[in-house]
């Protein structure tokens, strides 16, 4: 795979503008971090999280210390994020985004390859397993694979749960400018997957994790 090496002035503009997004996310969300199970500290970690907005990731990337935002990157569609020379430079640039191709017909790399290249590459990653966002009534959708087959090809990486709360009512599907309103992301305690353990077993007890955090956060 070619790394790009961008420009010294097309970094600084990246940094810049990832400032700016962290900044503005706080002020319309206020949003706050919870370490509840979790600590803060410089470890490869898969933080797994409900997905209700396509400002999701924003959120947990904001509420991360520096040190530890640096090197965490999201996991995102590809459909979406190479559609425009702008969202490319957010995606890619500011976010160090892992881009995947999410329509099977004409993916060329393995998404779970790639999430492990990443982690292989010291970097912490944000992913989504509900696959989609959730705009049903239900408090999750169901888990797709890829964290299974993640967790199985690196057994040694935390997996945090991490449950986004209110984001939905900031940013609502189809609108574009959100609604200021109090947010907060809650880490919750990290688990690995157990020996002999399989797919089924695995995403349930993951799942069930993340909705528990989701009730606890709620109480």
């Amino acid at each position: 795979m070619t790394i790009r090496k961008p420009s010294f002035l097309r970094w600084l503009f990246a940094q810049v503008t990832a400032n700016a997004i962290v900044l503005f996310a706080r002020l319309v969300t206020a949003v706050r971090g919870v370490w509840a199970g979790a600590d803060p500290v410089a470890k490869k970690r898969v933080y797994f999280a409900n997905h209700g907005s396509n400002g999701d990731f924003v959120l947990i990337w904001t509420v991360l210390p520096p040190a530890l935002r640096s090197r965490t990157r999201p996991v995102a569609g590809s459909d979406y994020w190479l559609t425009s020379k702008l969202k490319a430079f957010i995606g890619r640039d500011v976010f160090n985004a892992v881009l995947i191709d999410r329509n099977t017909a004409t993916r060329t790399e393995d998404p779970v390859a790639q999430m492990v290249e990443a982690l292989d590459g010291g970097s912490s990653l944000i992913l989504f397993p509900e696959g989609t966002r959730n705009v049903t009534e239900d408090l999750l959708l169901p888990f797709k694979p890829g964290l299974f087959h993640l967790a199985k090809a690196r057994p040694d990486v935390e997996l945090v749960p991490t449950w986004i709360d209110n984001l939905t009512s900031v940013m609502p599907k189809g609108k574009v400018i959100p609604v200021p309103l109090l947010c907060s992301v809650t880490f919750g305690t990290s688990l690995t997957i157990k020996d002999g353990e399989d797919k089924k077993e695995f995403l349930a007890r993951a799942q069930t994790a993340l909705a528990d955090l989701a009730k606890e956060v709620a109480e």
